[in-house]
């Protein structure tokens, strides 16, 4: 069997196209073919394959995607960590893996020294690859396979504990193949690869570009200035990131003014983008799409809704081999227009969890339990309607948080939301929203209220509304609304309405 070539080499017709750039630097796609085997040899030299993991602790790197390139070739798995987690954290995740070695850079020594794991550090790697003899070749022995594990990545942690999805070569480059047919991504399409490569950011869309012999221009961290920079200097064709950041983008001063006719499209993903955001592109002639995806599946599962037709939570058509159905809580298909649980399946779908945590509820019978809520139209078109487990019930009626946000941040004043359900003697469960203003935009919660009624029933609309300097955030965006909780519960009951709730 041969071994999965994950960014198809033996295909591509350019091999002295640029691949990856980093600041001044420049790696061409024989570059990176150069570089996996020279990996690839350095840890069959230390003794490492045969499904080892080798982890690695850093801001966005070329290491990142050497060792995706390389893993099939070394026979090793692939682990990116997360650099915002804290010792402890780290420790966990670390203590469930076992990394036979651990690549770090300089901003994460002092953590991963606590690890106790082989280290090996950034600052050395370039000239630790360059020691290999001149005709070092990959080790030889069995192939992975398509279903054996490429990478493990953890999950956000916004539902519970982080666990390790395992995601085989299959899942990997049909994300990759499915993305580029679906986008009709091509040579000549550059993006900025400004979300952190320690989650499946890497896979939405540089892996797919890397596949098709587009350009990856990787940046170390998300800065707004530093990235409109580098999105005009390098003629950027499609913009990916969260909403957060794209939010950022748009309040940077220079965001009006640069020249970026280049790009034809955007793409969010992470969270629920609101219209008024989508607007702000629209306006400069930028066509957006709002994705919604998984560490567990793909992580594209959905071609993306267009917010100049669609509301802002549609993230239309699956990818071309995803297979999806909506589901009653007993498990029967919906009808069109009805709520029910997202449930997909296919090649994308993860080999399960890495370790001891439980997979029965979320993988059943070849589908995927997402815990998402969703509709499905007659077409065929999905739409988003929230966390299963943050709807709650007010009277009798089901009510979905992220409709809820996504009215309330229709209104200018208003820079996020976190919508969700608390106890209440009279109606079971009342809406709290905890809000955080837009600076310098004045504030009046009795217009916001009258806004809102324009937009939804009297039942939908939260029972209080809380001014909150920020939410708490997982790295990809997403609001961790049981952090935020915990994190104003103090605030929520000194508005006297509900100070006796526990």
């Amino acid at each position: 069997m041969s071994r999965p070539d994950v960014i198809g080499f033996a295909r591509l017709a350019l091999p002295g196209h640029a691949a990856i750039r980093a600041g001044d630097q420049v790696w061409t796609y024989r570059d990176l073919a150069f570089r996996a085997r020279r990996l690839a040899w350095r840890l069959h030299a230390r003794g490492i394959g045969g499904g080892d993991r080798v982890a690695i602790l850093s801001q966005n790197h070329i290491a990142h995607f050497d060792l995706l390139i390389a893993a099939p070739m070394a026979q090793v798995i692939a682990v990116p960590l997360n650099i915002r987690l804290g010792p402890a954290e780290l420790a966990a995740q670390v203590a469930q893996v076992t990394p036979k070695l651990l690549l770090v850079d300089a901003g994460s020594e002092a953590v991963a020294a606590t690890l106790g794991l082989p280290t090996l550090r950034l600052a050395d790697y370039e000239r630790w690859l360059a020691d290999v003899p001149a005709a070092a070749q990959p080790p030889a022995g069995d192939a992975p396979g398509l279903d054996g594990i490429h990478m493990i990545l953890f999950t956000g942690g916004s539902t519970g504990a982080p666990k390790g999805a395992c995601l085989p070569y299959r899942q990997t480059l049909g994300n990759a193949d499915d993305s580029a047919e679906a986008w009709a991504l091509r040579p000549g399409d550059v993006v900025i690869q400004a979300t952190p490569c320690f989650h499946a950011a890497a896979n939405v869309l540089s892996l797919p570009l890397l596949r098709v012999g587009g350009t990856v221009v990787l940046a170390p961290r998300f800065d707004p200035a530093d990235y409109l920079r580098q999105a005009v200097a390098h003629r950027a064709t499609i913009l990916f990131m969260v909403p957060t950041m794209f939010a950022a983008l748009a309040d940077d001063p220079g965001f009006a003014g640069a020249d970026l006719s280049s790009v034809r499209m955007a793409l969010s993903g992470g969270a629920p983008c609101p219209q008024t955001l989508c607007d702000r592109y629209l306006r400069r002639g930028i066509r957006f799409r709002c994705g919604f995806g998984m560490t567990e599946a793909g992580v594209n599962c959905f071609l993306g809704g267009d917010p100049a037709v669609d509301n802002p939570q549609a993230v239309g058509l699956p990818m071309p081999r995803v297979r999806v159905d909506v589901r009653r809580g007993d498990g029967s298909r919906t009808d069109d227009g009805e709520v029910g649980e997202l449930c997909l399946s296919g090649p994308q779908i993860c080999a399960g969890y890495w370790g001891p945590h439980d997979a029965a509820a979320a993988f059943r019978d070849g589908w995927l339990h997402t815990g998402d809520l969703a509709r499905r139209d007659a077409a065929g078109r999905i739409t988003i309607r929230g966390r299963l487990k943050d709807l709650y019930i007010s009277g009798g009626e089901n009510i979905y948080p992220s409709e809820i946000e996504a009215a309330v941040l229709e209104s200018p004043e208003i820079a996020e939301a976190c919508v969700f359900g608390w106890p209440d003697a009279r109606w079971g469960e009342v809406g709290i929203a905890f809000v955080v203003r837009h600076p310098g935009l004045p504030y009046d919660e009795a217009q916001l209220r009258a806004a809102l009624r324009q937009r939804l029933a009297g039942y939908k609309i939260p029972a209080a509304f809380v001014v909150v300097p920020s939410l708490p955030r997982s790295a990809v965006g997403k609001v961790l609304k049981t952090e935020a909780r915990e994190q104003y519960r103090a605030m929520l009951q000194d508005t006297g309405r509900f100070g006796n709730v526990a």
